[in-house]
C-alpha cells in the first residue's frame, strides 16, 4: 500500500536527506508551505521607494508615534488617574507636604523618584510635539504637490484625520497631570463644549460627568481615552494609510525615467530598509537628547490646579495655539433672540474656526477637481508648486491665515514686553488676519506664474566658479551664464539614466542593477 505525500511538494514531516524535522531544517519553507507567504514577502521586499527627501517627513511622524507608544507605556505603569486628595512626600523639597490630587502627585513622583521618569516623560512630550509637526509639514507637502489627486483622495483624508486625532491626543495627554496649565486648558475646553448650539450643555455634562471640574469618573475617562482609545484608532488609521500607499504606490516627482505608471527609486531590501532604520534611530536619538537636555512642561513650577486659581501666562502646546488665537480675536458676538443667547461667543473661535479649517481641507480635492482644474484623470506624478499657481496661491493664503491666528495667540506676552498693549494687539490682528493672507495669495499667484513661464530656479542658482586646466598646467576660470545650476546638479547630470518599472517592481538602471 502506497503512502500519500504529507504536504505540498511531496514532503512529509522529516527531510529525507538530513532526517531533521522540516520546520527546523528550513523554517522559511515550513512557513511558506502552510501560509503561502513567499510571493507576498518577495513583493514587499522589492517595493520601490522614491528617493526624494520630502518623503521622509511621513516617516518622522511614524517613528515619533512608535516612540510615543514606547514611552507612554512606561509612563502608564506609574501614573494614577485619580483626583483623590493625597499629600506629597517625594524628593522635590519645595512641594513636600503639599495636598494635591493623585494625578498630580504621581506625575511628580514620575519626574523625581521613578528611575528615568523625567527623561521618559519629557521625551514623550517632545515626541508628541514632533509627531504633530511632522504631520503638518507632510500634509503641506501633499497639498502643494497635488498628491491628494485621484486615486489618493481617501488616503489624503486619512492623513487629515490623523492630524485631527493627534491634536486631540496631545490635548488629552497634557491635561492628565492636573497641574495649573492642565486645568486652564480643560476649563477653556469646557467653555467651548458648552457653547455648541443646542447640544452644548448635554454634551459637556456627558463628557465631564457633571459640571466642571467634573466628577471622580472624569480623570479615568481622560486616561482611557489617551492611552487606549485614541492610540488604537491612530494605529489602525496608520496601518490603513500605509496599506493604501503600498496598494496605489507612491506618487513621485517628474524626472528621468519617471512616468505616470512607474516608480523610480530604491527597493525596500536592502537599500531602503537600512536607510529607514538609520532614520528611525536618528529620530529616536534626537528625541531622547531633547528629553534629557530641554525642559518641557515643568508641572512642579506650575503647581496643582484649583478651581479658584488661574494664570494669565498660561500657554498650551504649540499645536493648540491657533485655537487660543481664534478665541481671543473673535469680537463679542453672541446672537440673542427672545431673551436667550443662541450662540455663545466661544463657539466661533473654539469650534467653528477649526471646523471650517478642516472642512475646507477635507473638501479640497473635489473643490479643485470641480472648479479649478476640471481634471478627473488619475495622477501618479506630482506637481511642482509653480505648476498649479491657483492651488499654490490658495494654499499660501489659507495656511498663512491659520498661521497668523496662531501667532496672535502665542505672541501676546512678547509684544506686551515691548510696549504693545493687549487691546492694540487684538485690534491689529483682527484686521491683519484677513488682509495679509490676501496679499500673500496675490503675490504667490504672480510669482508661480512667472516661474512657470520662465522656468527659473532662483534657489538653485549657483554662485561658485568653474575652473579648467590649461595646456601649461595651470587653471583658467570658465564663465558660467547667470542663473545656471551647479555642474552635476541639473536634470540628472552625472547620474546613469534610469528605466521605469511597473508599480510593485524595483527600478533598474540600463546595466540591470537596482537603484
Amino acid at each position: 500500500m502506497t503512502a500519500l505525500p504529507a504536504g505540498p511538494g511531496g514532503r512529509g514531516g522529516r527531510d529525507p536527506l538530513s532526517g531533521k524535522e522540516e520546520g527546523l531544517a528550513d523554517p522559511v519553507r515550513f512557513v511558506d508551505q502552510r501560509l503561502g507567504t513567499s510571493s507576498l514577502i518577495k513583493g514587499t521586499l522589492r517595493y520601490v521607494f522614491p528617493d526624494h527627501w520630502s518623503f521622509l517627513l511621513g516617516e518622522i511622524a511614524l517613528y515619533s508615534f512608535v516612540i510615543l507608544i514606547a514611552t507612554g507605556t512606561y509612563l502608564a505603569l506609574f501614573f494614577v488617574p485619580s483626583t483623590a486628595e493625597t499629600v506629597y512626600h517625594g524628593s522635590y523639597v519645595p512641594l513636600q507636604g503639599l495636598s494635591a490630587s493623585d494625578a498630580f502627585v504621581s506625575t511628580l513622583n514620575l519626574s523625581f523618584d521613578v528611575p528615568a521618569g523625567l527623561l521618559i516623560r519629557q521625551t514623550h512630550h517632545w515626541a508628541a510635539d514632533l509627531f504633530i509637526a511632522a504631520i503638518v509639514i507632510h500634509m503641506a507637502r501633499i497639498f502643494f504637490t497635488g498628491a491628494f489627486r485621484k486615486p489618493r483622495e481617501l488616503n489624503y483624508m486619512i492623513g487629515l484625520t490623523l492630524l485631527g486625532l493627534g491634536l486631540l491626543e496631545g490635548f488629552l495627554g497634557y491635561s492628565l497631570p492636573d497641574d495649573l496649565l492642565s486645568g486652564m486648558g480643560l476649563i477653556i475646553a469646557y467653555g467651548v463644549a458648552l457653547s455648541v448650539p443646542g447640544v452644548g450643555g448635554q454634551m459637556s455634562t456627558l463628557l465631564w460627568d457633571g459640571r466642571f471640574p467634573g466628577s471622580d469618573n472624569f480623570w479615568p475617562r481622560l486616561f482611557i481615552g489617551h492611552v487606549f482609545i485614541v492610540p488604537a484608532i491612530l494605529g489602525v488609521l496608520i496601518a490603513i494609510h500605509l496599506a493604501q500607499i503600498i496598494r496605489q504606490h507612491h506618487a513621485d516627482f517628474p524626472g528621468p525615467g519617471r512616468k505616470e505608471r512607474n516608480t523610480v527609486g530604491t527597493p525596500l531590501w536592502a537599500g531602503y530598509l537600512l536607510r529607514s532604520l538609520g532614520w528611525f534611530f536618528a529620530v529616536a536619538a534626537v528625541l531622547v537628547l531633547m528629553g534629557g537636555l530641554l525642559q518641557i512642561n515643568p508641572i512642579f513650577q506650575w503647581g496643582p490646579y484649583e478651581t479658584w486659581r488661574s494664570t494669565n501666562g498660561a500657554q498650551p502646546d504649540w499645536y493648540l495655539g491657533w485655537l487660543i488665537g481664534a478665541l481671543r480675536l473673535v469680537p463679542p458676538l453672541e446672537p440673542r433672540f427672545f431673551g436667550h443667547t443662541w450662540i455663545p461667543n466661544p463657539f466661533w473661535g473654539g469650534a467653528l474656526f477649526p471646523l471650517v479649517a478642516f472642512g475646507v481641507l477635507y473638501a479640497w480635492p473635489w473643490l479643485e477637481q470641480r472648479f479649478l482644474t476640471k481634471d478627473f484623470r488619475r495622477h501618479d506624478l506630482l506637481d511642482r508648486p509653480r505648476d498649479n499657481p491657483r492651488r499654490t496661491a490658495f494654499g499660501a493664503a489659507f495656511f498663512s491665515w491659520i498661521f497668523l491666528v496662531f501667532f496672535a495667540g502665542s505672541s501676546d506676552r512678547l509684544l506686551v514686553s515691548v510696549g504693545f498693549s493687549y487691546e492694540g494687539q487684538i485690534w491689529f490682528w483682527r484686521f491683519a488676519v484677513w488682509i495679509v493672507p490676501l496679499l500673500i495669495g496675490w503675490f504667490t499667484l504672480r510669482l508661480c506664474r512667472q516661474l512657470r513661464a520662465t522656468g527659473q530656479h532662483p534657489w538653485r542658482r549657483w554662485t561658485g566658479s568653474t575652473v579648467r586646466r590649461n595646456e601649461a598646467g595651470g587653471f583658467d576660470t570658465v564663465s558660467v551664464p547667470v542663473g545656471s545650476t551647479a555642474p552635476g546638479t541639473g536634470d540628472g547630470d552625472g547620474e546613469p539614466p534610469t528605466l521605469g518599472t511597473e508599480p510593485g517592481e524595483p527600478s533598474r538602471t540600463p546595466s540591470g542593477g537596482y537603484r
